[in-house]
């Protein structure tokens, strides 16, 4: 699995903590062994932009998810939809997208949460592979999959990772 971070925040983060948490996230959704993601760090300026751009939104955001492939866990209509307790990944590897973090939005949330910025990001990482993978969270009954699913795997999640005490 290719897992790149790339930090163009200005801000220190842990970027072992980061890949670690999202192998972990792609191997509990079942995901192509070969599957490529690309987290993206950046500056509040930056994040500004691509809200503004992509959302239509003003301000900065905490995360943005852009994804590539059609890449789906089995639940959700992928290779193996429909098979009764497919835990396989998909035959085909692909470019996930891009998950795009701002660790200075994160700071202010992570103070409002009471837990470390580093748990906040992780938290937004998990987010945004999740809306990677198709997950929603715009009806009550979407965001009660998404957060209950983003909650498992922060809680199930490596253990030198800062994890926060909620899921968001």
């Amino acid at each position: 699995m290719s897992i790149d971070i790339a930090n163009e925040s200005g801000v220190a983060v842990d970027e072992v903590a980061l890949a670690a948490m999202a192998r972990h996230v792609l191997d509990e959704m079942h995901i192509h062994p070969l599957a490529e993601l690309s987290v993206l760090l950046v500056d509040e300026k930056a994040m500004t932009e691509l809200h503004e751009r992509w959302m239509g939104e003003p301000g900065p955001t905490d995360v943005l998810a852009f994804p590539m492939d059609e890449l789906r866990p089995p639940h959700l209509g992928g290779v193996n939809a429909g098979r009764a307790g497919a835990e396989e990944p998909g035959p085909d590897p692909g470019l996930l997208g891009d998950v795009v973090l701002c660790p200075q939005v994160a700071a202010t949330q992570a103070r409002e949460a009471g837990h470390s910025t580093q748990a906040e990001l992780e938290l937004l990482e998990v987010h945004g592979i999740l809306h990677l993978l198709g997950y929603d969270h715009a009806e009550p009954d979407e965001k009660a999959e998404m957060f209950g699913l983003q909650g498992r795997l922060l809680k199930s999640g490596p253990a030198e990772t800062s994890q926060p005490e909620g899921s968001g």
